[in-house]
């Protein structure tokens, strides 16, 4: 079994920056010609303010030159023709989840925030969820609850919908229906050129295919219909461990990620973690099992190790889900994750040398990402993450890190990059790396697209060229990771 390095990316809780207003504002001006001219908003405005703030990582708040608000399909199509026409740069932002400045918002531009398109139907005839692009998890589940039904989305309620789904969608139940992106029915796109249209298996199947992990290179998606799952009662919760158990913990991840086919109705996460506020290096184990049964077999290494404090509980997904921040890459075995360890205890250290912040926090996170995976994502048509060339069990790392003090931004950049650099290094010397960085985690400095395969990156080339033959969202929308830059 290897261990697939994911991503490194790095959260500064920085102070707002300070607010421009585009003194031409040529693309404003043109939105406000629209008959959208009342969901057009610009510094001065708390609606701007809102929406701003709305951003989950300070330093990610970025500050447009204006922000549109389109309520509908409709709207969106009038925001993506006049931008087009105007040849005029923008963002667009679902929930506003992504950590590094410029995913998806930007200076002196347009940003199309799409929090305002949130509702969630459920269409029982079909046992389908009918999602719009600005929902976020929680309200999803718990619009879903009443019909004893689910989907299978972010494993934090927080986490919005859109991003989750085109990046992939690791959830709580991937090992039983594959990832978010491979129980999607239909998306809802609007095109570079304005054009509503369906992505699905019979129309439009090259698209539809493309947007299960190809993200932002070919429209905008303005409704995602997913197949639901019944939903009855999960158990889980959050078991917080003394750091000394380290060894066990790896051992136990190990043997778990080799045995998930044998009982896909379990789940886990395992955090290392250190924050300035309680001076401890913990380790928590996020154990879920989704249906009704506790202290599943699967489970049964992690819970032989002594814990401090346990959350484990019969509970819905709602509530599971609101438990969770932000959770969550690596290639598995014992010695690289060990390694993985050894390094985040170490780089703690080094940071308490020289940190100025208030609050800071370091945590490393392990997630497994057996071949189970791919091969449900196969049964079901496929996606273009690439992973099912792999004949290994996987296992990811995240090192998130996270402070409250400007000065401190190079240190934790650096800190960073470093211990990926250091880990990859030695994943490579002992030949347990492997290529594959899961977008939904990726830093800005590295190139997920590029990681999903030779096949795979020239399928999302010319789907993207097809259906966004002037490059629109290649050029125009400077946010998120392009195939154009592979």
């Amino acid at each position: 079994m290897k261990v697939s390095t994911a991503a490194a990316p790095l959260l500064s809780i920085l102070p707002e920056a300070n607010l421009l207003i585009d003194n031409t504002g040529f693309c404003c001006t043109a939105l406000q010609a629209t008959s959208l001219r009342d969901q057009v908003f610009y510094p001065t405005s708390a609606a701007y303010n809102e929406s701003v703030k709305f951003i989950f990582a300070a330093n990610a708040r970025l500050s447009p030159s204006c922000i549109v608000q389109p309520h509908s399909a409709e709207d969106v199509s009038i925001v993506v023709s006049t931008l087009t026409q105007t040849q005029c740069q923008f963002a667009v932002r679902s929930g506003g989840h992504t950590i590094w400045p410029g995913a998806a918002s930007m200076e002196q531009g347009v940003t199309i925030d799409l929090s305002m398109m949130n509702s969630t139907t459920y269409q029982e005839d079909k046992g389908v969820a009918s999602i719009l692009p600005g929902a976020r998890w929680h309200s999803v589940y718990k619009t879903l609850e009443p019909y004893g039904v689910t989907v299978p989305g972010g494993r934090s309620g927080a986490i919005g919908v859109s991003g989750f789904l085109i990046g992939g969608g690791n959830s709580f139940y991937t090992a039983r229906v594959g990832f978010g992106c491979d129980n999607v029915e239909n998306f809802e796109v609007v095109l570079a050129s304005g054009a509503i249209v369906n992505a699905n298996r019979t129309s439009r199947p090259d698209l539809y295919q493309a947007l299960k992990g190809g993200s932002i290179n070919f429209g905008i998606v303005t409704k995602y219909d997913l197949k639901t799952l019944p939903h009855d009662t999960l158990w889980g919760g959050l078991v917080i461990h003394d750091n000394s158990s380290t060894a066990q913990q790896i051992e136990a991840a190990v043997d778990f990620t080799n045995n998930i086919h044998n009982d896909p109705y379990a789940s886990w996460i395992g955090m290392w973690g250190y924050n300035s506020v309680t001076g401890q290096n913990i380790m928590g184990g996020a154990l879920e099992y989704t249906k009704p049964v506790a202290y599943a077999p699967a489970f049964e290494e992690f819970l032989k190790i002594p814990n401090t404090t346990s959350t484990m509980r019969f509970a819905s997904i709602y509530n599971l889900t609101m438990e969770l921040g932000q959770t969550p890459g690596y290639r598995n075995d014992a010695t690289v994750l060990r390694k993985a360890i050894d390094l985040h205890n170490n780089y703690i250290e080094q940071a308490k040398a020289h940190v100025k912040s208030d609050y800071w926090a370091m945590d490393t996170m392990v997630q497994p990402w057996p071949k189970l995976f791919s091969q449900h994502s196969v049964e079901k048509g496929g996606n273009v993450l690439g992973l099912e060339r792999f004949d290994e069990n996987l296992i990811q790392l995240l090192f998130d890190y996270s402070w409250d003090n400007q000065d401190d931004d190079a240190l934790f950049c650096r800190l960073g990059e470093s211990i990926l650099e250091e880990l990859n290094e030695f994943a490579k010397s002992i030949g347990a790396d492997n290529e594959f960085v899961y977008l939904n985690y990726a830093d800005k400095s590295q190139n997920p697209l590029k990681s999903y395969g030779e096949e795979n990156i020239e399928f999302i080339s010319r789907v993207a060229k097809q259906y966004d033959p002037d490059g629109v969202f290649q050029v125009q929308v400077p946010g998120g990771f392009k195939i154009s830059e592979v």
